[in-house]
């Protein structure tokens, strides 16, 4: 029988000191090279009681999600009927969010949304990875705040050591975030056109290096690049 909530609980709970505090996994993360923290003052914060059940999360119901009210256009830089990408400001080179038009969460995605899903994130990756000022594109689902679909793909700066791995939002957090005349001067020179994507998921092999990206085919997500490089 799989362990429940409770069980699993108090099997960690078992591994706490008297204040309930885990002790700090030296062996693990917090030992590694590209541990953003110094382990001199650092300690975790106790544990707290289990909730009594899992908070309500923005959009539970349909009518009451953000997507009923309409799709915002702000930062948006592609979109069809099913999708649409928007770039967050941050402090890294491009972070990038793909939604899902009607309302959805991961779990329940029907699947031929889900099959455009896993081609989108091949293409977004692709585009990310393109730009100069990226080592790899990292990839974050967490659904804990909202009940709609929405995905996170964050371009890792080049070259930067420390920032990589699962540490990188810890960095990011802390990073001065990309001044608003870089982004102006970024700004998609043209909107996509509604096939783009449609292209794309008819020639997934054709993102690598070398495909449209690269030789400046006016497809595909051409300009997330223009926008983020």
């Amino acid at each position: 029988m799989p362990e429940s909530a409770q069980d699993y609980y108090d099997r960690i709970l078992a591994a706490a000191d008297a204040d309930g505090r885990l002790p700090l996994a030296v062996e693990a993360m917090p030992g590694w090279d590209i541990f953003p923290y110094e382990l001199d003052s650092l300690r975790l914060k106790p544990l707290q009681p289990l909730l009594e059940r899992e908070p309500d999360r923005q959009g539970e119901d349909p009518a009451s999600c953000r997507c009923a009210q309409g799709q915002p256009s702000e930062g948006v830089i592609w979109s069809d009927e099913h999708w649409r990408v928007s770039a967050e400001r941050s402090g890294l080179p491009i972070t990038a969010v793909l939604v899902s038009r009607e309302h959805h969460d991961l779990a329940d995605l029907p699947a031929e949304l889900a099959g455009e899903f896993g081609r989108l994130l091949v293409v977004i990756a692709a585009a990310i990875e393109a730009l100069p000022s990226v080592g790899r594109a990292h990839l974050g689902r967490y659904g804990d705040g909202g009940a709609h679909l929405h995905v996170f793909l964050f371009g890792r700066p080049a070259r930067a050591g420390q920032f990589r791995g699962s540490p990188l939002l810890d960095w990011e957090e802390n990073l001065p975030k990309i001044p608003v005349t870089v982004a102006a001067e970024r700004e998609v020179r043209r909107r996509p056109d509604r096939g783009d994507l449609r292209w794309a998921r008819a020639h997934p092999g054709s993102w690598r290096s070398g495909g449209p990206i690269d030789s400046g085919s006016s497809r595909g997500l051409k300009p997330i690049v223009r926008r983020a490089s």
